[in-house]
């Protein structure tokens, strides 16, 4: 039988207990688990970022994998705790919107609050490390084949925080985004995913706009000379603008929110 898998997603770092104190808690109750890190780099409380990064990772895992998603600014607060099953996967995290990206690209099936505290919880619970206490003991559960019943009581999906995601919008054969993560590469990642521009891309060579820059759209980074500007899609599929061993977002001065435009090439 294959061991369960726990992928941990937090804003924790590494300098830090706090990952490794986590990952000790979900092995108290899974032993076997293998555990994985997705990054524990997301900035401190940035919720939008963690949702875009685990929205880009999770789909690479086998089915099963139960993910640990923590970064919590309302640690403590009446914020609810969730466990979500959705695409084949398990999802534990806060009911802040960070699972908002998920569940964008694959709807919820069932979501539980994790209200049983006192049985699938550490007895005694930190009110300032969740990911520990509650976090890490219930997606251990879960990953060792307890159901989802028993930690709680379901919720509705209309009823969970969502973050309001930005989505490409396309006019006059134009189509237009928003750089949503930087990549430690400093690759500027966006919203326009590959199927909306193949559905929409004109016969005349297209061109990208950012800022104040006009980039070729290329199949890889070394298509173009070093340190040059370049558009591609990258391995999610989406459109980002990257440097060929350099920077992007060091060259255009550009991070999340700047706004990105795909066009037929003017003449």
């Amino acid at each position: 039988m294959a061991r369960p898998i726990i992928a941990f997603l937090t804003d924790f770092g590494l300098r830090d207990h706090y990952a490794a104190s986590m990952k000790g808690a979900a092995l108290a109750v899974a032993p076997d688990a293998a555990l994985v890190d997705i990054t524990h780099d997301i900035a401190p409380h940035d919720v939008r970022a963690a949702s875009e990064t685990l929205a880009a990772a999770y789909r690479d895992f086998p089915a099963g994998t139960v993910f640990v998603a923590v970064v919590d600014p309302g640690v403590g607060s009446p914020r609810r705790a969730i466990a979500a099953h959705a695409g084949g996967y398990w999802f534990v995290a806060p009911d802040n919107g960070i699972l908002s990206g998920v569940f964008a690209r694959t709807p919820p099936e069932r979501i539980v609050e994790l209200s049983r505290v006192g049985e699938f919880a550490n007895a005694d619970m930190s009110r300032t490390f969740e990911g520990r206490d509650r976090f890490a003991p219930a997606a251990a559960r879960l990953a060792t084949g307890v159901a989802v019943e028993r930690l709680g009581r379901d919720v509705p999906p209309d009823d969970i925080e969502r973050l309001i995601l930005p989505a490409p919008h396309v006019a006059a054969g134009d189509i237009g985004g928003e750089i949503v993560r930087v990549d430690r590469f400093g690759n500027l990642i966006t919203n326009i995913e590959r199927r909306v521009f193949e559905a929409l891309r004109s016969a005349r060579p297209m061109q990208v706009r950012v800022g104040e820059a006009v980039v070729p759209l290329v199949g890889t980074y070394a298509d173009v000379p070093d340190g040059q500007l370049c558009a591609v899609f990258g391995s999610t599929n989406h459109l980002e603008l990257a440097a060929n061993r350099g920077s992007a977002a060091a060259r255009l001065g550009l991070g999340t929110g700047a706004r990105v435009v795909i066009s037929p090439a003017r003449d």
